[in-house]
């Protein structure tokens, strides 16, 4: 039978699913389909290529789920879709994130995303970075996520709360949150930050303007220069 790609990358999610990404191997995913591994790099030259395919695959139909509204809300639904998305799969933020996906339905989220900033006003440069910036928030939250359900599941989570007679803080209100809500918290965050920059104001991040020294000193000496002498 011949082997096709569709196949392999459905098979490959499906031992994601069952084992987890560091147990999937093109060697296990090649036994599995009844194949010598070297037939599995006909579709795709490498395990990394083999991953994004199946990060493209996981947002298959992703914008349909999207419903219109403002660029706010547009941006959230976005965001709870992919984190959603994300922990439909075993070790799935794992997956996508630093592959840097260039495949058409990444493409595709990546477009509508920036599109959203844009039409809320932000420059084309700045809806990419903010875009690239959302993503990152969503991947990295999701990864922890996935991270504490594995732990969880193995019986080892185990939040630190006193170490060494310190308190951990950060255990005691993050580690032991609800994770959507600490999700949906980080996010409105992330919409109040955009929204401060469609309102343009004095930014900390912003480098200080420095003063023209030179200018101000040379226009200084330009004006005594034209002014007539008391003595004269």
């Amino acid at each position: 039978m011949r082997l096709r790609r569709e196949h392999v990358v459905d098979v490959a999610i499906a031992l994601l699913d069952a084992d987890g990404l560091d147990a999937l191997t093109m060697r296990k995913l090649a036994t599995r389909l009844g194949v010598q591994a070297g037939a599995l790099y006909w579709h795709f030259a490498s395990k990394q290529a083999l991953l994004d395919a199946m990060a493209d695959r996981f947002l298959e139909d992703f914008a349909a789920d999207l419903s219109a509204g403002s660029w706010d809300e547009q941006l959230a639904a976005a965001a709870w879709r992919l984190r959603q998305v994300l922990l439909s799969h075993r070790d799935g933020a794992r997956v996508m994130a630093g592959t840097y996906v260039a495949e058409p339905n990444t493409i595709l989220l990546s477009n509508l995303v920036i599109e959203i900033l844009q039409a809320a006003g932000l420059p084309p440069d700045r809806a990419g970075w903010a875009a690239f910036a959302a993503f990152h928030y969503v991947l990295g939250h999701t990864i922890e996520e996935q991270a504490q359900i594995e732990l969880n599941e193995r019986g080892v989570w185990e939040p630190k709360l006193i170490v060494d007679g310190i308190e951990n803080k950060l255990a005691a209100t993050a580690f032991t949150a609800d994770p959507a809500e600490r999700f949906g918290y980080g996010l409105q965050l992330f919409l109040d930050g955009i929204r401060q920059q469609l309102t343009p104001l004095p930014s900390a991040a912003q480098a200080p303007r420095q003063p023209e020294v030179g200018r101000g000193a040379s226009a200084a000496r330009a004006s005594s220069a034209g002014s007539p002498s008391p003595h004269s």
